[in-house]
């Protein structure tokens, strides 16, 4: 081989250079603050463009980059994981849909030209590790983006990796692969609630939408006080049984699905391989950079998986303080409550009655033991949060969604400064002649992300065909055509009429108005703890109305359970 020359060089360092570089950025980005707005925009917008040059620069000089410098098509799919990864984060950082969708077009790509192919020959297990968290990144993206047939594609072929993995480096931590592979599956088995089987397809499974579209919410006429919007959105899950997969509880997920505009994003190719290695023609990755698709319509998330109660407090209060003077804050807590001994006489409501433990028990457990031994008992205050900790922050509007068998705990909190707050509560338990399916998620957030597959839940059925679907459906949107009318026209607090302009808002209103009515006629529910509750409260001719009610027993009939619900005469039955 002749000599390396000046020109090819210069180019190996100016590869060298962008490599370093864009590693630096990428590794920066999990040193910026996880909460606030306004400081990651730029960070990111750097390292978008260094990843944009570095990549036209190996395309463009893929021959001496082959030749000279030994470039493995591992590396090459090492920087695509990496733009996937950003556009990933961008997603989580701004809610739009169509970074997600790019994500998706990198990982796919990179499964189509088989980058990591030749992994497990490597001496070292690093490459093989660096593949499978591939496998695991893309699993997520396609969950989110709900790609069905894909993910048993992938699914399978990630038992075939760590198989593969532990046969040529048997690792330690291959149970740990295999524990993540049986997350995903109990989560896919979770996440629509109810099966929808289309049996004129050869009984396929139809994959369920979650976000919203404009034909599900049903039409208000607005009014002077409604003229607020949903801003920001805060999803916290914990609980000791919950399903999860990468860090993200199914109830979580099915929230977090509730608060997205479903938008036509094609998933094309990124044109990520160069003409020298695939015989394609030379195109620069376009995509790549920080662009918006969609208007940026969907509110802003943060996504807290079993946060102590600190960090809980400290995103709040970021969120609040840069939320514009008509936005809203939503919170979402799937949590396990905290009772404390019993107090027959609280001087305090938000604290003395308790509070959700929003990290874990066996944390309470171990700093109880540890400052217990101490002489000193402040572990409350680490883990467990409390009403009154959220009460500062009703300075702005404030919706509030509380899933947890302590959740009435948080009808308590007081409207100090005058301004729209909403709080939604779950039962506190659940009838003893339900199965306990918890471990999929909680009936209650099914309900607000789902009203049929939280009925069905309700009635012991998972499993509907799709023409069954579509008409109950077709009852559900007029249920809640009819509940809006309502709302409308009784006698409600002014709350409600604050929140309904803006779309999210009121269609979680109104499937709250669904669940409450549904298990107040169901035989099953009698007493009043298996009840959800809202504060301000719905006035009982509302969620009691016979015409809401009939239609109920409506969607009940289609699906076959009528026998589960109480006539109409019957539905004010004594509870417990």
């Amino acid at each position: 081989m002749s000599p390396i020359s000046e020109k090819e060089r210069k180019i190996i360092l100016e590869f060298c250079h962008l490599l370093e570089k864009s590693k630096q950025l990428f590794n920066g980005l999990r040193e910026l603050t996880p909460y606030g707005n306004k400081q990651w925009q730029a960070h990111f917008g750097r390292t978008f463009d260094i990843f944009a040059k570095l990549w036209k620069f190996q395309q463009q000089f893929r021959p001496v980059l082959d030749q000279r410098y030994g470039l493995k098509r591992w590396q090459i799919g090492e920087i695509a994981s990496k733009i996937g990864q950003l556009y990933y984060h961008f997603y989580l950082r701004t809610s739009e849909i169509a970074y997600l969708v790019e994500a998706y077009s990198f990982y796919l790509a990179i499964r189509g030209r088989q980058y990591y192919n030749l992994a497990s020959k490597e001496a070292k297990s690093e490459l093989m590790v660096k593949k499978l968290r591939y496998y695991a990144r893309f699993i997520v993206v396609a969950i989110l983006l709900r790609q069905s047939e894909i993910i048993n594609e992938l699914l399978i072929e990630l038992e075939k990796q760590i198989v593969a993995y532990g046969q040529a480096y048997d690792p330690n931590d291959q149970a740990e692969w295999l524990k993540v592979l049986e997350e995903v599956r109990a989560f896919l088995n979770a996440d629509p609630g109810v099966s929808v089987i289309d049996q004129e397809n050869n009984n396929r499974i139809v994959t369920l939408s979650g976000r919203l579209s404009r034909h599900t919410i049903p039409s208000v006429e607005r009014t002077l006080q409604m003229n607020l919007k949903l801003q920001d959105a805060i999803i916290i899950g914990s609980g000791t049984q919950l399903v999860k997969f990468s860090e993200l509880t199914i109830d979580m997920f099915r929230m977090l699905q509730n608060l997205e505009w479903e938008i036509d994003v094609p998933i094309k190719d990124p044109f990520i391989d160069s003409p020298h290695a695939s015989g394609e023609a030379s195109k620069t990755p376009k995509r790549i950079g920080v662009h918006c698709v969609g208007g940026n319509v969907n509110p802003h998330k943060y996504l807290l998986f079993k946060p102590s109660a600190c960090q809980v407090v400290t995103y709040v209060a970021s969120t609040i303080n840069e939320l514009p003077k008509k936005g809203v804050l939503l919170i979402f807590i799937s949590a396990d409550g905290y009772h404390p001994h019993q107090n027959t006489h609280p001087e305090n409501y938000t604290y003395d009655i308790g509070g959700l433990i929003t990290s874990s028990k066996s944390d309470i457990y171990r700093d109880y033991n540890r400052e217990t031994k101490a002489g000193s008992s402040k572990y409350k205050n680490k883990h467990i949060l409390y009403p009154g900790d959220l009460q500062p922050f009703t300075r702005k509007p404030l919706v509030l969604i509380v899933d947890s068998d302590n959740s009435y705990a948080f009808q308590h909190i007081s409207r100090t400064f005058g301004l729209p707050l909403l709080v939604l509560m779950s039962p506190l338990s659940l009838p003893p002649t339900i199965n306990d399916r918890t471990s999929q998620g909680s009936l209650f957030t099914l309900f607000l992300h789902n009203p049929i597959a939280g009925l069905c839940n309700s009635c012991e059925i998972f499993t509907i065909t799709l023409e069954t679907w579509e008409k109950c459906s077709h009852l559900c949107d007029v249920f809640m055509k009819e509940a809006i009318h309502l709302l409308m026209r009784t006698r409600v607090d002014l709350t409600y009429h604050a929140f309904l302009g803006c779309e999210f808002l009121r269609l979680l209103i109104l499937r709250y108005i669904f669940c409450e009515c549904t298990l107040r006629l169901h035989r099953g529910f009698r007493a009043r703890t298996n009840l959800p509750r809202a504060s301000p409260p719905l006035p009982d001719e509302l969620v009691e109305n016979c015409d809401l009610m009939a239609m109920v027993l409506d969607i009940a009939d289609c699906i076959g359970v009528r026998e589960y619900f109480y006539d109409l005469s019957g539905s004010e039955a004594a509870r417990d």
